[in-house]
């Protein structure tokens, strides 16, 4: 494939010339293959180019200016066309040409976007991100709940033995309180004996004395 560049030769506009020489200068120095064409000189060369040129780019009097850039029969650009592709380095993309080897070349903002599968890339970083972000957090959640599980076996022992403390607490006070009430029936009856005594011994006495007045 070679790069067609349309330029005038004895153009009478300071501006055209500058352009065209850009173009070419640019051209020479990558090392691009091209062809100039001369459409003052050529009717058949400015028909042409007139012709190829797409309606949306041509000025609105229909006449386009050099330069005029295509790949064989393909149309790529005019000059600020050309400036642009320059300025973003998607030169290559913009004539149509595979990047030399080893060359730094930025695809243009639709290629760099996609991926072969048709997916965007920042889509497809976003989902991957998230599924990460997914299982990290299902990880801590794990982990956290095998914690919390942990500490629940490790503190049911403690919790067991001083249930056990205080049920044997328990158990004392009711054995105390049970001693000290059958304390209290004993010494009750003691003191009932204690009254009865007295009084049997003093019937025994005056029996005594009845008999003896009796004798």
């Amino acid at each position: 494939m070679v790069i067609k560049v349309f330029v005038a030769t004895s153009s009478g506009s300071i501006a055209i010339r500058k352009k065209q020489q850009e173009v070419v200068g640019f051209l020479e120095a990558n090392k691009i293959d091209f062809k100039e064409f001369d459409i003052a000189g050529d009717e058949d060369n400015r028909k042409w180019m007139r012709e190829n040129v797409p309606g949306e780019k041509k000025p609105q009097n229909g006449i386009p200016l050099p330069p005029q850039i295509f790949n064989e029969e393909q149309y790529c650009g005019d000059f600020d066309s050309f400036f642009s592709a320059k300025e973003e380095n998607i030169i290559y993309s913009f004539l149509g040409l595979a990047p030399p080897p080893g060359s730094k070349v930025t695809k243009s903002p639709k290629e760099a976007s996609s991926l072969p599968n048709g997916d965007v890339a920042g889509e497809a970083q976003s989902n991957t991100e998230g599924t990460e972000k997914a299982e990290e957090s299902g990880q801590h959640e794990a982990q956290k709940e095998g914690s919390e599980d942990a500490g629940d076996l490790t503190g049911s022992p403690e919790k067991n033995e001083e249930e056990g403390e205080t049920a044997t607490e328990e158990n004392k006070m009711e054995e105390i309180t049970a001693e000290g009430a059958e304390g209290e029936a004993e010494e009750e009856e003691a003191e009932k004996g204690e009254e009865e005594g007295p009084g049997e011994e003093e019937e025994g006495e005056e029996e005594e004395g009845e008999e003896e007045e009796d004798s």
